[in-house]
Parts: C-alpha cells; sequence; structure tokens
C-alpha cells in the first residue's frame, strides 16, 4: 500500500511538470523532421511550455504559441499540417530550407495565420486553392520552389493579402485577369515562371494600392497596358525579359511615386516618354536595354537623383542630357551602342562618385571632361567607336584609381600625359586609331598591372623605352602602324608573360635582342615593314607556343634556323629580306612559297627560288646541293640503325634520370613513386590533349590506373570583342590547378593524388575516370548510352561539387571554365568536375566579384557579364553551367553552325518561342521523361539568364535537381521525408578546404 502510495505521488510530481497541448503539437513537428544541425535542440518535453523553445514565440498575456520561425535552419521533411491546431499562430516562417512533398489542400484550420513564408524549399505539386480561405492572411511566399499548375481562380478572393510572392516556381498557364481584384495587394510577384505566352493583364491597372510589380520572364507577349499608369502609388515596376512590343506608354507619366523601371530584353520601339515624375527622391535604375527604342533621352528623366543609368544597345540620339551631371548619388553610366551625338556633359564626374562609365560605340565628339574622375573613384573609362577630339586632360593622369582606359577608335591628338602613362592600377591602356604623337614615357614603369599595352594605328615616335622590360605583368604590346624608331630594348626579353608582340610598320633597326628564349609564352610575334638586320636567332626555335611569326620586309640576313620547324606555325611570312642558304625541309614546298620570296640568296625545290641576279637559275649550285642531299640521305639511312639501338635503351635511360631532379609533392597517401609515372609517358597511353595539356592513361604495377596530365607551355585565351582587346597568352594552370586541387576533398572533384616537377616537366596525377569527359561521350556515337535518368544523375553531381567549391570553401572557389569536357565520368556514370587550371579564389567582401585582366574559358559557355566586364565571381560558374545542362538536355553542341550567330542558349530560347518543346528535347531521349526534360531545362534556363542577380545560387541548383531526380526514382527519393541520394558516397571523400 505504502509503495502504491509513493507511485501516486511521483505520477503527480509528473504530471505537474507536463508539457502543455501546443507543446505536445510542436514535439510532433520537431520529430518529422530530419534535423542535421540540431535546430530543435531546446525543444525538450520536459518543459512547462514551449514559448522559451528557439523560434518559438508566444503572446505575453495568454502564453498561446503566435509565432513560429524556422528560417534557413537546415531541416528537411514534409509539411506539418498540425501547426494548424495552433489556434493564436498568426507567423509562419519555414524560409530557405528543404520542405519537401506538397502542401495540404486543405489549410482551412489556420484561421489565425498573417504571415506565411515557406519561399526556398522543395514543394512540389499543385498551389492548393484553399490558401484563398484563409481570413486573415496578409503575407503569401512561395518562391523558390517546384509548384506547377497553373495558379488558382481561387486567388483572386484573397481578402485582407498585401503580399503575393510566387517568384521562382514552374508555374504555368497565363498570367490571369482575376489577379487584378486583389484590391489589397501592395506587392505582386510572379518573375521567372514558364506560364504560357499572354499579355499583361490590363485588370492589374485595378490594384490601386501596388507598390511593387515584378512580372520578370514570364512569357509576356504583346503591348505594355495604358492602364498601369493608374498604379499611382508603384515603386517597382520591373517586366524585363519578355516578349513586350510597342511603344512604353505614355500614362507612365503619371507614375508619380516610381523609384525603378526595369524594362530590359523586350522588343519595345518608340521614344522614351516625358517622364513627369516630380516627387521622386530616388531612381537605382532605369535599364531600358537591349530594345528598339528610339528618340532622345528625356531632360526629365536626367534630373533625377541617379545612381546607375543604363540604356545601352537601343537607338537613342541626340544629346545626353547636361542635368545627368547633376545626379549625386551617380556611379554608372553606360550607354554603349546607341546613336547619341554631341558632348558629355562638362560637369560630368563633379558632383559625384562615379565608378564605370561606358559610352563606347555612339557619335559623340567634344573633349573628354576634365572632371570626370573629380573624386578619384573612376574605375573604367570606355568611349571607344566615337569622334571624341582634342588632348586626353591632365587630370585623368592624376586618377589613381582606374583600372581600363580604352580611347580606341577617336579623334584624339597631341602627347598622352606622362602621368597616363604609370597609372598603377590599369591592367588594359588602348589608345589605338587616334592620331596621338609624342614618345612612350619612361613613366610606363610604374604601370605595375598592366596586361595590354594597346597603340596601333597612331603616330607615335621615338625609341621604345628601356622601362617597357619592367612590366612583368604584360601579356600583349601592340604598336603597329606608328613612327617608333631605334632598336629593340635589351629589358624586352625579361617580359616572360608576353603573348602577342605586333610593331610592324614601323622604322625600328637593329638586331633582335639576346635572350628571347625567355618568352615562352609569346603566341604572335609580328616585326614586319621595319628595318631590321643581322641574323634570325636559333633561339626562336625555342618558342614552344608561338604560332604567328611575320618577319617581312625587313633587312634580316643569314640562314634560315632550322629550329622554326619545331615550331607549328600558323601564319609564317620571311618574305623580302636578304635571308640566304636552304629552306628547312619542313617548309621546302609549294605552300610555303610566298613565305620566302624576295630573299635572292634563298634555295629549295620551289619554283621562283635560286634566281640569279639577272633573273636565270644557278643551276650549278642547285646540282650541287642536291649532291650535298644525296650524301646526307646516304649518311642518314647508316645512321638509322644506330638510332634505333639506341632507342631500345629509352626505357632504361628515363629510368637513369637523377632523382634529384625531381620533386613529388601528394596529397594522399600513395602506393606509387614518379618512375612508375614516367614509365607510362609513352604515345600509345595518350587518352586526350587539351588547351592544357596531354593526358596520359598510366597502369601502375599494383594494377591501380591514374591519369596523368603534362602540361605544356601556355594556352591561348579567347578574344574579349574580336576587335579590340586581342587573345592574351595566359599561365598554364599548374600553380592555380594544384592550389585549388590539392586543399579539396568532395566526391564530386576530381581527385589530385600528387604532382611532380622538374625545371622543364610538370605533372599532375589524378584519379582516372573510365569514361571520360562528359562532353565527348554526350556529343559522339555513343550518347545512347546516356539516357535521361543517367543524365540527371551526372548534372546533379556536377552541381553538388560546384555548390561545395561556392558555399563550402573559404574563400569560395570560381572554377572559371565550367564545360562539358571538364566534367569527368567515372564507371558509374558518377561525375567529377575536373580541370582548375584558371580556378580562382574570390574574396566574398564588398560585391563579392573579382576583375580578372583576361578572359579565361570556352567559346558558348562564357557568361555576358564576364565577357564584356571582366568581372567574375560565382554567377559566371552558375551560366556555364546553365549550358551545360542545355547541352544534357537537347544533346547539341554550344556552338554549332547550325545555330548561326547565336549559341546554344540564344537557340534554345528562340526555338522554344517559334516552334516549342519538343524542337528543343534531344531525340535520343525517351519521351517518357518529357514532364522531367521541360522542368531541368527551365533549371538550365534560369541559370543562364542574362542578369547575374538573376540566377539561383548553386546550392539552389541542386535542390532543384534532386527535386527532379526524386522523381526520375519515387520508390528510393524519400526517407523520413528527405531527398536519399541513390548512389554510394564514399566519406573519405568529403571534408572541406583545408
Amino acid at each position: 500500500m505504502a509503495l502504491l502510495i509513493l507511485l501516486l505521488c511521483f505520477h503527480s510530481l509528473y504530471m505537474g511538470h507536463s508539457l502543455n497541448q501546443e507543446g505536445l503539437y510542436l514535439q510532433r513537428v520537431k520529430f518529422g523532421f530530419d534535423d542535421p544541425d540540431g535546430a530543435f535542440t531546446t525543444w525538450k518535453d520536459g518543459d512547462d511550455s514551449p514559448c522559451n523553445w528557439v523560434g518559438v514565440t508566444c503572446d505575453s498575456a495568454t502564453q498561446s504559441v503566435n509565432s513560429l520561425d524556422l528560417s534557413s535552419a537546415n531541416i528537411a521533411g514534409p509539411f506539418p499540417s498540425i501547426l494548424c491546431r495552433l489556434r493564436s499562430l498568426t507567423f509562419l516562417s519555414l524560409y530557405n530550407n528543404s520542405i519537401n512533398s506538397s502542401l495540404p489542400k486543405d489549410l482551412s484550420e489556420c484561421q489565425s495565420l498573417e504571415h506565411l513564408d515557406l519561399a526556398q524549399n522543395l514543394l512540389i505539386g499543385e498551389l492548393p486553392s484553399t490558401i484563398a480561405d484563409l481570413p486573415n492572411l496578409k503575407h503569401l511566399d512561395l518562391a523558390g520552389n517546384n509548384f506547377s499548375g497553373a495558379i488558382p481562380a481561387s486567388f483572386g478572393g484573397f481578402r485582407r493579402l498585401e503580399v503575393l510572392s510566387l517568384v521562382e516556381n514552374l508555374l504555368d498557364g497565363e498570367v490571369r485577369a482575376f489577379l487584378g481584384n486583389i484590391s489589397t495587394l501592395k506587392q505582386l510577384n510572379l518573375s521567372y515562371n514558364p506560364f504560357s505566352p499572354g499579355q499583361v493583364p490590363p485588370e492589374l491597372g485595378n490594384l490601386t494600392n501596388l507598390e511593387t510589380l515584378w512580372l520578370t520572364q514570364c512569357n509576356l507577349v504583346g503591348p505594355i497596358p495604358d492602364s498601369l499608369g493608374r498604379l499611382r502609388r508603384l515603386t517597382d515596376l520591373d517586366l524585363a525579359l519578355n516578349s513586350l512590343n510597342g511603344p512604353i506608354p505614355s500614362s507612365f507619366t503619371e507614375l508619380t511615386s516610381v523609384v525603378q523601371i526595369e524594362l530590359y530584353n523586350n522588343s519595345l520601339t518608340g521614344e522614351l516618354p516625358a517622364f513627369g515624375w516630380s516627387n521622386m527622391t530616388a531612381l537605382r535604375l532605369l535599364d531600358a536595354s537591349m530594345n528598339g527604342l528610339t528618340g532622345t533621352i528625356p531632360d526629365e528623366l536626367c534630373s533625377l537623383p541617379l545612381e546607375s543609368l543604363n540604356l545601352y544597345e537601343n537607338q537613342f540620339e541626340g544629346n545626353l542630357p547636361e542635368t545627368v551631371a547633376k545626379s549625386p548619388n551617380l556611379y554608372e553610366l553606360r550607354l554603349f551602342r546607341n546613336r547619341l551625338t554631341g558632348y558629355l556633359p562638362r560637369d560630368l564626374g563633379k558632383n559625384s562618385l562615379l565608378l564605370w562609365v561606358d559610352v563606347s560605340s555612339n557619335q559623340f565628339s567634344g573633349e573628354i571632361p576634365v572632371g570626370l574622375c573629380e573624386n578619384g573613384v573612376l574605375e573604367e573609362l570606355l568611349i571607344i567607336h566615337n569622334s571624341f577630339s582634342g588632348e586626353i586632360p591632365a587630370s585623368l593622369g592624376e586618377c589613381r584609381s582606374l583600372t581600363r582606359l580604352r580611347l580606341g577608335n577617336n579623334k584624339f591628338s597631341g602627347e598622352v600625359p606622362a602621368a597616363i602613362w604609370g597609372l598603377p592600377r590599369v591592367y588594359l591602356l588602348e589608345l589605338s586609331e587616334n592620331s596621338f604623337s609624342g614618345e612612350i614615357a619612361k613613366t610606363i614603369a610604374g604601370a605595375s598591372n598592366l596586361s595590354a599595352l594597346i597603340l596601333s594605328r597612331n603616330k607615335f615616335s621615338g625609341d621604345i623605352p628601356e622601362e617597357i622590360g619592367w612590366l612583368e605583368n604584360l601579356m600583349e604590346f601592340t604598336g603597329s602602324d606608328n613612327h617608333f624608331t631605334g632598336s629593340l630594348p635589351a629589358s624586352i626579353v625579361k617580359l616572360d608573360q608576353l603573348g602577342t608582340l605586333d610593331l610592324h610598320n614601323n622604322g625600328l633597326s637593329g638586331e633582335f635582342p639576346i635572350g628571347i628564349h625567355s618568352w615562352k609564352k609569346l603566341n604572335e610575334l609580328n616585326l614586319a615593314d621595319n628595318e631590321f638586320s643581322g641574323n634570325i636567332p636559333d633561339e626562336i626555335g625555342a618558342l614552344s607556343v608561338l604560332n604567328y611569326l611575320d618577319l617581312s620586309g625587313n633587312q634580316f640576313s643569314g640562314k634560315i634556323p632550322l629550329g622554326l620547324q619545331n615550331l607549328k606555325l600558323n601564319q609564317l611570312n620571311l618574305s623580302n629580306n636578304w635571308l640566304s642558304g636552304d629552306i628547312p625541309p619542313s617548309y621546302a614546298n609549294e605552300i610555303y612559297k610566298d613565305s620566302f620570296l624576295g630573299n635572292p640568296g634563298l634555295c629549295g625545290d620551289i619554283a621562283g627560288l635560286c634566281e640569279s641576279a639577272d633573273g636565270h637559275k644557278n643551276l650549278g649550285y642547285v646540282w650541287l646541293l642536291r649532291s650535298i642531299f644525296i650524301i646526307a640521305g646516304l649518311v642518314l639511312i647508316v645512321g638509322v640503325a644506330w638510332f634505333y639501338w639506341k632507342y631500345r635503351n629509352f626505357k632504361r635511360a628515363k629510368r637513369e634520370i637523377d632523382t634529384s631532379k625531381w620533386t613529388l609533392m601528394s596529397f594522399h597517401k600513395l602506393s606509387f613513386n614518379e618512375f612508375e609515372i614516367l614509365d607510362c609517358l609513352d604515345e600509345d597511353n595518350v587518352i586526350g590533349s587539351g588547351s592544357s595539356g596531354r593526358v596520359y592513361k598510366a597502369v601502375l604495377s599494383n594494377g591501380e590506373v591514374v591519369a596523368v596530365k603534362k602540361l605544356w607551355g601556355g594556352t591561348k585565351i579567347v578574344d574579349e570583342s574580336g576587335d579590340v582587346e586581342k587573345g592574351q597568352i595566359q599561365d598554364d594552370g599548374f600553380e592555380a590547378e594544384v592550389e585549388t586541387l590539392g586543399k579539396i576533398r568532395h566526391k564530386n572533384i576530381v581527385k589530385l593524388w600528387c604532382c611532380c616537377t622538374t625545371w622543364d616537366c610538370r605533372l599532375l596525377v589524378y584519379e582516372y575516370m573510365p569514361n571520360g569527359s562528359l562532353g565527348d561521350l554526350l556529343h559522339s556515337n555513343k550518347s545512347g548510352s546516356l539516357d535521361w535518368p543517367t543524365r540527371v544523375k551526372i548534372a546533379l553531381d556536377a552541381a553538388e561539387g560546384l555548390s561545395y567549391l561556392h558555399h563550402d570553401c573559404v574563400p569560395p572557389i570560381v572554377h572559371r571554365d565550367v564545360k562539358s569536357n571538364n566534367i569527368l565520368l567515372g564507371g558509374d556514370f558518377g561525375a567529377r568536375v575536373a580541370d582548375f587550371g584558371v580556378a580562382k579564389a574570390v574574396d566574398a567582401i564588398g560585391k563579392g566579384t573579382k576583375s580578372m585582366s583576361v578572359i579565361a574559358g570556352s567559346c558558348g559557355y562564357i557568361a555576358p557579364e564576364y565577357a564584356y566586364t571582366l568581372r567574375v565571381n560565382e554567377k559566371s560558374d552558375i551560366y556555364s553551367f546553365g549550358v551545360v545542362i542545355l547541352e544534357l538536355v537537347t544533346g547539341r553542341l554550344p556552338v554549332d553552325p547550325e545555330f548561326g550567330e547565336k549559341d546554344l542558349v540564344k537557340w534554345v530560347c528562340t526555338t522554344l518561342d517559334q516552334k516549342g518543346l519538343d524542337h528543343v528535347l534531344d531525340p535520343k531521349l525517351d519521351s517518357c521523361f518529357k514532364d522531367e526534360l521541360r522542368k531541368v531545362l527551365n533549371i538550365g534556363l534560369l541559370c543562364t539568364n542574362p542578369l547575374p542577380i538573376n540566377r539561383p545560387s548553386m546550392r539552389r541548383v541542386v535542390k532543384m535537381l534532386q527535386s527532379v531526380e526524386a522523381e526520375n526514382h519515387p520508390s528510393i527519393a524519400h526517407k523520413d521525408g528527405k531527398l536519399t541520394p541513390y548512389y554510394s558516397e564514399d566519406a573519405s571523400d568529403q571534408g572541406s578546404v583545408a
């Protein structure tokens, strides 16, 4: 009996401290989620109440739960409908998690809910029509999920809704007129959904309380309705990236509260209306670029307190209003490719902190405003292809913040101020096609960051200063068609990064400087039409990446170096010199005839050569040469046997290499040494060759297989614009690849076992990927082995590898050359991201971008903003990965003659619009996957958005692909509500950058 009483007392004590009913509901929520980061650690069932739990807020009077905020908690699982039993719950946010499955069809129990935020999750299915029945709902954010189907008609019946955001889903159907019935709306955001083609509903003009209207990339067609002019409270209007046509409505002059209008990438025509926004406090951006707008830029527009004015690639004409110079917040002015005339405003730059000015490809004239850099922050001044004249103002030489100065194709004259030559941060100085005169000042020694010096087609004169050899970063020196005299400075051989040296058509003289073998990265050498003399040095044959050589029209004498045969030249011209002797055998044929004309002393088996001064052939000299060749041939035959005998000992000779010459740096525990690797570097083992080196398959003594990349001197970089910034030679990638891959441990990044180096040979040893690269497999006759589930798996693997680089490495790593050929496939088609030769670590401070002095990447994959601004961040990789996704869906190359002037991205967009989805998809893929193909195609188009800010993060891309993969494999996609990969993971390969 006593024991029973004791047990009852303990039970009574326990019941006195039990969790209340709302706490029990929340415990069920907790147990329904996967919680790898311990977000629910404080949710203890021994508490009286949940009011002190992280994320939970209670009413101070009733102690009822009225708010639950679990944003960015990294939880996963289905939506917990039991939350609707919290009768006082008014605020619910599960933003940025992995909430999956679909929303319950009946949410009517959540009667008190005012704020519902489920953005950036993995929700699928149709939007529940019953959400509109919630009587108190004011804020609904479902952005960044995978909802599909049309917007329910019931959404026109919201009673108190102020914010509706459905951005970046998979919604179809048209943007419907019933949305104009939600009279309480202040924000309507439907951007980035694959809606069916349709017009902007005129009924949206009834939303007189609307402050924000975002309909970016919603497949809108037709004209912009005049009714939008009734939205007097509108501050932000975005109709960009659609197919709207016709003029900008004149009713827009009535938008007296508007702060930002974005209309770019449409087909609008006509003139800008005479804006009358007298009450405007700020205009952050008016970007009407890439339409067909005409007329003049209204003075009323430029009198506003602008921050950024982007009207590029239209047909605006007339003068730029002087009032634009009065905007105190103006930091960006981009007006390139219009028809603007007149002078730049006299006070431009005096009243604002201007960073970037680009007015290229217009018809501006006059002089550069003196105060353009008065505040000392100007970074870029691009005014190429205009009619500017006069001299460069001396004040610009004090602008030490400048990084790019492009003044080419104008009518400038006079001498360049000495300070301009020595600007310390400028990496691109382009003065070509003007009438500049004077000499290159010795102050150029201070231009320590200069990468490209482009001076062609001017009137520069005098000697090239010795200080030019101090520019250790110089990759291009183009000074053709000037009046330079004297010899090349001896210091010029110190430019070991030099890729292009073009000084043709000057008055230069003297001999080649000693030591040109240091130009290991020289790709183009053009000294034609000067007065150079002496011998062509034998060292020229050691310039292994040289493919353009023009020394014509000089006074070179002596023999042609036999070492030229070592080069792989696309262009060779030694004509009109005083060369003599034999033409090297590799070039002694008719196709090279024009390369040697005008050298009376040259001989070879080419008709027209070996002519004497009177025009007759010197037959005796020819027979003498032929006799010598016959004797040499006999000697060669005798020597072949000796060479063959020496070749048999080649393997043994390699083993006798002095071990002190090799340095091996390992990043994992190795079961082999460098000599096993060297033994496998035979031509029979070559499995690939690319821009950075040759790749060998090495089968080791223990049966293990590795891939060995042998790097060569350098690689050519793609032209930026084709007519101004020529290709450069960049670093061969060894240091970048070792520095990047040596630190990384991830299952979807190719594993670097070790590197081996000597002074003239560098090897990288990787894990071997038996199925080669995705590009080679996808675009070959073996592409049939890549069915749709396999392609989704490859895309997801590669996305996880890039997501690791962008989000888990400190600092983030930008690959900069993402393409299908740099995604390697294992035996089970597991994908690894490879080739980090141009990768960069990007500082996350500030804007998170880093300017590169040259373009790295591959044609068809380069993001549009990277090619033009040279600013690189993670969004550049995301664009390139989007192209890879489009390759997987379409089966087509990123650049194809069939596309004409388009690339794959533009071809897909055009074909979708004109012919529909079926004409885009790879015909090799099973049509039963059409719905999944459409969704992945949408992901690719999101990634290739022209605006970087609108591209999803790689983490977000991974979530979207996981959702599609789950649909391909529903039987294994869910485990406790969390997506589970269907391939194995090796935990030993996980980790972060050291």
